[in-house]
């Protein structure tokens, strides 16, 4: 049987379903999304359920999360960041819950989808577009003229600023995507290599120990990056967000 390592991000139909024309047919994709919702919702249920002064562990693990994004907002955005805690927030702690999902086996990695992972990034550059029209009108375009540049070269410049500020999206998604992605597939491929040694019996046994040691090696390192790639991305979130409140 041939053996892909890519078969794991296969969007396949669970529920077959259609009303008035429209196709909103279940799948793994959604259902993996429904999942998530229903995981922040429960964590912050438990952690307001029968809350006290001196907090459980579930206010304890959510006052964590909270410490950890407020401290960013500050680093990066300074007290002016705390009015966008909640967005911040938010984005934070739903790209983590996405990507930790994909790690429990027979999971589905929601961020592993270049759409999924586009879709976020130009979400919050919509926003903070927004915000910063909202903020300066017409002077926020001054942010693709930086001071003191030559007349002669100001066309050069605004088209480069431009390009550079519109490729915000695309590397903001691939960086999610492309980490997740290639982490999830080596992953599949060393635990197939593994398999594949046990399965061959006799002496090839003891060998497997070697693929199987270096899986759950990668796992640890997975988990750190599923980890890392959700605080990357609320940090430039928050970056680009600083560059807009600053823009004059």
């Amino acid at each position: 049987m041939f053996f892909s390592p890519l078969e794991q991000f296969e969007i396949t139909l669970i529920y077959p379903l259609k009303i008035y024309g429209s196709n909103i047919s279940l799948t793994n994709f959604t259902l993996f999304l429904f999942i998530v919702f229903l995981i922040l919702m429960l964590f912050f249920g438990l952690s307001l359920y029968e809350s006290t002064i001196i907090p459980n562990n579930w206010q304890a693990s959510n006052e964590v999360l909270y410490e950890f994004v407020i401290s960013m907002i500050k680093d990066t955005l300074g007290r002016k960041g705390e009015f966008y805690f909640p967005i911040v927030f938010v984005l934070h702690i739903f790209l983590l819950t996405c990507n930790l999902l994909g790690m429990i086996p027979y999971g589905f990695t929601l961020t592993s989808h270049i759409i999924f992972t586009f879709g976020c990034a130009f979400s919050v550059f919509f926003g903070i577009n927004v915000v910063g029209v909202w903020l300066h009108g017409r002077y926020f375009f001054n942010i693709f003229l930086p001071n003191n540049i030559p007349v002669p070269i100001v066309p050069l410049i605004v088209t480069i600023e431009i390009i550079s500020y519109l490729l915000r999206v695309i590397t903001l998604s691939l960086r999610l995507f492309a980490n997740m992605m290639s982490s999830h597939i080596l992953l599949k491929i060393v635990a197939r290599f593994s398999w594949f040694v046990f399965s061959k019996g006799g002496w090839f046994v003891i060998f497997h120990l070697i693929p199987l040691a270096l899986l759950f090696t990668l796992m640890v390192l997975e988990f750190g990056i599923a980890i890392l790639q959700a605080y990357i991305f609320t940090l430039l979130f928050c970056i680009y967000l600083n560059d807009v409140l600053e823009s004059h």
